[in-house]
């Protein structure tokens, strides 16, 4: 199991468009990923799992994968939300 805490520096946070790059590019692995925030972790394969957290601006989230290509997972996640997902 790999995990990095982020946080979420874009203007309008993990909503929408953003949600949807960012579950595209988790499915491209073969791991398990996960969101977490505050007490609660969804699969971050699931847009409905994303949007429930309600993730806004300067939210800090953790990211986890389990699986063979978890540490490429979390870091391939972690630059998505570092360059804003691509906006």
């Amino acid at each position: 199991m790999y995990t990095q805490e982020i946080t979420v520096n874009n203007e309008v946070g993990l909503h929408a468009r953003p949600a949807t790059f960012f579950i595209q590019k988790a499915n491209e692995f073969k791991s398990g990923v996960w969101v977490e925030k505050e007490d609660r972790r969804v699969n971050a394969k699931s847009l409905l799992g994303v949007l429930s957290l309600g993730i806004v601006k300067g939210t800090s989230i953790k990211l986890i994968a389990d699986g063979s290509d978890e540490k490429e997972a979390v870091d391939t996640l972690v630059e998505l939300v570092n360059n804003n997902f691509g906006e």
